[in-house]
């Protein structure tokens, strides 16, 4: 145990002090990932040989390449029998694996393209013990089987590589193979919400499962606590009351403090998608707790803890949805009811799902969680299909902002995986004013530049009509129907924002009540796994243009530039430090960074008479630009 928590140390004190450089030219200039999707690759299978004749006793294999940049493990059939595909050639060691650990000598074999190797496994039985001796030493006692001491051992096998596989059997993945490596990045396949990835097997395993069943059942509990912190020129925040000066920055939107970003655990069957025999189904609770409970609240589910104290930690139960598997539609189809996250985007809610710890301002104001039914049908290896209902946007069906909605997204993939377009319509109603009541349209491509580059991009247009100006809410004016406010239900606190329609200093017999109220943003991510795909390089640019403020509070572009990097101990503990700098240019005088949501307009719209918008922004404080290093460590249970 001491030296894997050396090692464990080594590895991530050493690259948070930026002695990263030496290893990153190594790493990049070793061999091709094995896992490529490049046709020119080679299969393998076999059969595991037991000295007794028993086959059932070892049912896992661990396939990995002479140079340490592949390792697999797969799921023998009660005969002993396996298979691999995708291989790029080169030389293999193939070895049986009981409890996580190898049995007998490791078999190597050598795959060649367009070839189906063959591996013979002779897993030696265990030897009886020899009888005691009287002048022999005391037995030693077996070690603990208590649960903490499974869970302990888990952990172990998994930093030393050997993390213990699903003893669930798996049925060969359909389709094409998996684009990029996981880890260092959260999934092997390109994003897609509102199902599972149908074709894909679920060979997951956890370290809690493990303890409590050896990962024997398709039923699985699962979670991670993730710690963050940061430090930012921004220094007007107080979590206390909710102000977050790094905004619009999520994730680490209160400057300069450490917090419990996310406690989350999971309830889950999985259904299995890659068969094509019998219906089958699956379920997902998921209950989160921490400060990033602010990015995935829905109006109407525990909602007072935002929307009326603006507390900085909550709860919120962010996924509630049973999955429904229809293998004869197509090639599949899947059909999801209940709470789920919103279909598009590259990022996502849950921290191990997102390249980084911060993300980007266009995820910032987009639409997080939907409430309803969407069916996903796999056509054919390249065109999968979306179509759902829902209230809307991060609203129950209950409320008074909730209205039918509708989504309409399809997936195209082509290069055997290697690209994905994207392409959703995830809310489709009349786009009238109301809670995050967004019509949004979104475009997203992924690109394998190589078997260790790869680079993502996502644009969105979204837009409300019939706006509220802000201007009559900030200066304190009555609300009739020609000036509404923004809607909110207590003093002070304001549940969306509406818009800054024209200059706010401009005199009342000059400002509209409502207006049209759109915004567009693009973000690209270029990412390189490197040190044997323990680590990654994480490079976001973006541009958000929030046009009349209506999801920032304060109109205007923002241009953001992140560098960060993803270091990884086994599958269990992820730490991820960052830089960050944002820019805002904003009209009227405005300046968006280092304030309270909005204020700067509430500031303006409030000027005396011989005060200028430039006094304004001084009393504030407010500033156009903003400099954040941050970091965050996950741990995996």
């Amino acid at each position: 145990m001491a030296m894997y928590a050396r090692q464990f140390l080594r590895y991530y004190l050493v690259f948070a002090i930026l002695v990263i450089l030496p290893t990153y030219s190594r790493a990049a200039s070793g061999p091709a990932d094995p896992n490529s999707t490049s046709t020119n690759s080679g299969s393998l299978h076999g059969t595991i040989l037991h000295d007794n004749g028993d086959s059932s006793r070892a049912t896992q294999v661990v396939v990995r390449s002479d140079n340490g940049d592949f390792r697999r493990v797969v799921v023998a059939d009660p005969a002993g029998n396996f298979a691999v595909s995708a291989l790029a050639p080169g030389q293999y060691e193939v070895a049986a694996l009981e409890g996580g650990e190898e049995t007998g000598a490791a078999t190597k074999v050598d795959v060649i393209a367009g070839v189906d190797a063959v591996a013979t496994l002779d897993a030696q039985s265990p030897v009886p013990a020899a009888p005691a001796q009287t002048n022999a030493p005391s037995p030693v006692a077996p070690a603990d089987n208590g649960f903490f001491h499974r869970l302990g051992r888990a952990y172990v096998a998994d930093w030393a590589g050997n993390s213990p596989a699903t003893a669930v059997p798996q049925v060969t993945r359909r389709g094409t193979p998996a684009p990029i490596m996981s880890p260092p990045y959260p999934a092997s396949d390109w994003p897609i919400g509102g199902t599972p990835t149908i074709g894909v097997p679920d060979g997951q395993s956890y370290p809690l499962m493990q303890a409590i069943n050896q990962n024997k059942g398709q039923f699985k509990m699962y979670g991670w606590i993730e710690v963050g912190g940061n430090g930012s020129t921004n220094n007007q925040s107080n979590a206390s009351k909710g102000i977050p000066a790094n905004f619009p920055s999520a994730y680490d939107e209160f400057s300069n403090q450490i917090q419990l970003d996310q406690a989350a655990l999971y309830f889950e069957r999985y259904p299995d998608t890659a068969q094509k025999n019998h219906f089958d189904w699956g379920y997902r609770f998921t209950g989160l707790y921490g400060v990033d409970y602010r990015f995935t609240t829905a109006k109407g589910m525990l909602s007072q803890q935002l929307l009326v104290k603006n507390a900085e930690y909550g709860f919120d139960p962010v996924m509630m949805y049973f999955d429904f598997y229809f293998p004869k539609v197509a090639q599949g189809m899947d059909v999801r009811v209940g709470r789920y996250i919103s279909l598009p985007d590259i990022e996502a809610q849950l921290a191990p799902n997102n390249y980084t710890y911060s993300h980007s301002i266009l995820y910032t104001f987009d639409c997080y969680t939907q409430t309803g039914v969407n069916a996903t049908i796999k056509v054919n290896d390249h065109l999968t299909v979306q179509a759902g209902l829902s209230p809307g946007c991060d609203v129950m069906p209950w409320t008074t902002d909730a209205q039918v909605t509708g989504n309409f997204c399809a997936t195209y993939t082509w290069s055997n995986g290697g690209n994905a377009l994207n392409t959703c319509a995830n809310s489709v109603n009349n786009g009238k004013y109301a809670y995050n009541n967004l019509s949004a349209y979104y475009e997203t491509w992924y690109h394998r530049i190589s078997s260790t580059w790869h680079t993502d991009t996502e644009f969105w247009y979204q837009y409300m009509r019939d706006t509220p100006n802000m201007y009559w809410y900030n200066t304190g004016v009555a609300p009739t129907t020609a000036t509404p406010w923004p809607e909110h239900t207590a003093a002070n606190v304001t549940l969306n924002y509406g818009a800054v329609c024209k200059d706010p200093r401009l005199s009342s017999s000059q400002q509209p009540g409502v207006c049209y109220a759109p915004e567009w943003a693009v973000t690209n991510y270029v990412e390189h796994n490197f040190w044997h795909n323990e680590a990654s390089l994480n490079i976001r640019n973006e541009v958000v243009n929030d046009i009349k403020g209506q999801r920032t509070g304060t109109p205007g572009y923002y241009e953001e530039h992140m560098v960060g990097f993803d270091f990884w101990a086994g599958s269990t503990i992820t730490f991820r430090p960052e830089v960050s700098y944002t820019h805002s240019f904003s009209p009227y005088g405005l300046r968006a960074l280092d304030i309270a949501p909005g204020s700067s307009v509430a500031a303006i719209s409030n000027l005396a008479p011989d005060e200028t918008s430039y006094q304004a922004m001084e009393k504030l404080r407010a500033k156009t630009q903003a400099l954040t290093v941050a970091a965050d460590i996950i741990w995996h249970f």
